[in-house]
């Protein structure tokens, strides 16, 4: 079941001095449409924040916290569609190198104070202060900031940054590239405006429920570790007139079974991320108009610790890669949709079209092996002297499933010739072991912040702050800056692909598949977005109607 909003499309081009200037609304309930009596949605979003600190944050749980209780400049539609959010309107230098966004002038924080372009200076200066240390401070250079990256890596103030408000209302970038796909940038939690005297009040203790302030449709009412999250509407939200919801209840089930047990009993409306492979089929029959799987920006990988003898080898990556059917994890484990990944960035995204799988790819399994077990001979490693190491992967039933699938593929085409062992650690202790590089492969997945291929090879790039798999090529880096400074699409779509073939030969991750995302939405619940290609779910089109 999917529900298409009569909405607003804002997706338009707008020339260089008439800017854009539209109306977004919330949920649009069509007329004679019979409302529930009760609206309150029960959502599992699989697992506990890391924090609710939007500069503080990384994954796609927090996202989903973030959407809820804070609002940037632009929002989007369940296609993907660019939508006014904080910024009524915007406009571009001709050569997209200065951005104007025009703030409108009912936007409030949820304690009644205005929300300024001082707001976004602040929480823009603090994503990129090291201070901060911000995980995703790196964002700032995907977009090309002016200073950028001198601030992230503590050479300039923060205070010169290329942002600043040239009044209460209005909001100027300077970057240093031509990025003409600016306003898809912006939508990313990771800038979305704070509330600075809160802030500063309460340091680390500011998102607590009694202490947070925020400027989305909601406000955190309650939270319970491992049991519940709890929000109400923000009476100050600009656009409160329009929100059904009076109550959301977020769950941090991981488990996938207990998750769709719960929703088949009615306890959940909108299930999580994730159907257990044994029961997909079942609930394809049982479950037809509620069972939802759309294709979204997002790779499914296990990261290599490029930096971690004997992983510094590039011949054991390779041999990794080339081991690894893949077409029996998606057809085999899965199941649902997914198809078998050769390289980082989905071939559908924008700036796709020119993506090529390695050679190797067309070989058949058998030629793969071959090759696979004399590269780990070459470098040392056989079924005398074998290869050993830990997948280390977050809790999760199907990673598990993938983990030991995974494992026992490579033991049987690599001839013996590695020993692997598994390891889950919950959400938070996984993100940091990550982090500090405490890991030899690791599950991982990536999906796009914005629909360009930027959002997938910039995670690669030596100096991000995502790359965790601690992978250093010039030459990447070169073709990826290539791709930022392109004139034409044509170009830039070159010169991602050969940022690809670069990956494809260092082998920093082995792609495993692009995924699909399938999830449980009961057939009262309306207005989620659950074809959004970047999976940027907005509660506050939400609303449910009378069964």
């Amino acid at each position: 079941m999917t529900f298409k909003l009569s909405r607003l499309n804002t997706a338009l081009s707008f020339a260089l001095t008439f800017g854009i200037a539209a109306s977004a609304f919330a949920a649009n309930v069509p007329s004679g449409t019979e409302l529930a009596a009760k609206q309150e949605v029960i959502y599992n979003v699989s697992a506990n924040p890391a924090t609710l600190d939007p500069q503080k944050m990384e994954g796609s749980v927090e996202g989903e916290y973030a959407r809820q209780l804070f609002e940037g400049l632009v929002t989007s539609d369940e296609q993907g569609h660019i939508l006014p959010g904080v910024a009524e309107s915007w406009q571009h230098s001709e050569d997209f190198k200065v951005w104007t966004f025009k703030l409108r002038d009912n936007a409030k924080w949820s304690n009644g104070e205005p929300v300024t372009a001082e707001d976004f200076v602040y929480a823009w200066q603090r994503l990129a202060d090291p201070k901060t240390a911000a995980p995703y401070s790196t964002y700032l250079k995907y977009l090309t900031l002016q200073n950028a990256a001198d601030v992230v890596e503590g050479k300039k103030a923060p205070s010169e940054l290329g942002v600043k408000a040239l009044d209460a209302r209005t909001l100027q970038i300077n970057l240093d590239a031509s990025i003409p796909y600016v306003d898809k940038l912006v939508e990313h939690y990771v800038l979305y405006p704070v509330h600075k005297a809160t802030v500063e009040k309460f340091g680390d203790q500011w998102t607590k429920p009694e202490n947070i302030i925020g400027n989305g449709a909601f406000k955190l009412t309650r939270l319970i570790v491992n049991e519940k999250a709890e929000l109400s509407p923000n009476p100050n939200y600009w656009d409160n007139a329009n929100t059904v919801l009076t109550k959301i209840t977020l769950l941090p089930i991981e488990s996938a079974t207990t998750d769709v047990n719960r929703y088949r009993a009615g306890e959940i409306d909108i299930s999580g991320k994730e159907i257990p492979p044994e029961m997909f089929q079942k609930l394809k029959t049982d479950l037809p108009n509620e069972l939802n799987v759309a294709p979204i920006l997002c790779t499914y990988v296990y990261e290599i610790n490029t930096a971690k003898a004997p992983f510094t080898d590039v011949r054991v990556r390779q041999a990794l890669s080339l081991a690894l059917n893949r077409n029996i994890i998606t057809d085999k484990v899965i199941n649902q949709g997914q198809t078998p990944a050769y390289h980082f960035t989905p071939p559908y995204i924008n700036g796709g079209d020119k993506l090529t799988n390695p050679e190797w790819a067309s070989q058949d399994q058998k030629k793969r092996n071959e090759n696979a077990v004399k590269l780990l001979a070459e470098a040392g490693f056989s079924k005398q002297k074998p290869l050993d190491f830990t997948i280390l992967y977050n809790t999760s039933e199907n990673h598990k499933k993938i983990a030991i699938a995974v494992a026992s593929i490579w033991k049987q085409n690599l001839a013996g010739a590695v020993n692997v062992k598994m390891e889950n650690q919950e959400w938070k202790t996984y993100l940091d072991s990550r982090h500090q590089g405490n890991y030899d492969v690791a599950r991982a997945g990536w999906c796009a912040d914005y629909n360009e291929a930027t959002s997938f090879v910039n995670y690669f790039l030596s100096d991000s702050s995502n790359n965790t798999a601690k992978y250093n090529n010039p030459e990447y880096d070169a073709a990826v800056k290539n791709a930022l400074m392109a004139e034409s699409d044509e170009q830039r779509a070159e010169d991602y692909a050969k940022a690809e073939a670069l990956f494809s030969n260092d082998v920093p991750s082995v792609p495993i598949y692009h995924y699909v995302q399938p999830r449980l939405i009961k057939p009262y619940v309306k207005g989620y977005a659950a074809t959004h290609p970047a999976q940027n779910y907005y509660l506050k089109d939400v609303y449910l109607i009378k069964q």
